[in-house]
């Protein structure tokens, strides 16, 4: 561990870390305190990690680690290093909409939208491991999210509707 110092601060102590974003290196000098979500906004510009309750809680702040999600507001960036993170930023392909992206759009599953990414990558880790989910699975899948717009029912709906074209496109699950 290095010493750094923050403008205006006394000295604070810094770590490196190197986390793969979305396909990309990223290394930076941290303060071992910084949360992930924090990282990912302010040092990798992904404005799609969403800051909510701070506490865990709402989901807004949902990405993938090593392939499975986690709450980036609960997580510090020291804790990601060397690891491989997906935000909601890296689902679509050459401007072309992620299959569940598309599905949350069509069946109107979002309104203010601030939840919205924290959804769908939880979906994602849904449909990554269960291709044909019932509805009480898409339920407990996304209940560590809240919405506080739509109500739900246009959310599930879109995962359905997601994993239905994915079967088709031979995306499905592994």
């Amino acid at each position: 561990m290095s010493t750094g110092t923050t403008e205006g601060d006394e000295a604070r102590p810094t770590e490196t870390v190197t986390l793969t974003v979305n396909g990309e290196e990223i290394t930076r000098e941290v303060e071992p305190r910084l949360k992930l979500s924090d990282f990912l906004r302010e040092e990798c510009g992904l404005r799609g990690v969403r800051v909510g309750c701070e506490h865990g809680v709402c989901g807004a702040c949902t990405v993938m680690m090593e392939g499975a999600t986690v709450k980036s507001c609960l997580t510090y960036a020291v804790q990601a290093d060397g690891l491989e993170l997906e935000t909601v930023e890296n689902l679509a392909d050459d401007g072309e909409l992620h299959p569940l992206q598309s599905a949350f759009h069509e069946e109107h599953a979002l309104q203010c939208g601030f939840c919205t990414s924290g959804f769908v990558m939880s979906a994602l880790e849904l449909l990554e491991e269960n291709p044909d989910p019932s509805r009480e699975e898409v339920k407990t899948a996304l209940s560590d999210n809240i919405c506080r717009c739509t109500g739900y029912h246009n959310i599930y709906s879109a995962v359905e509707r997601a994993a239905a074209e994915l079967a088709v496109d031979g995306e499905g699950g592994e």
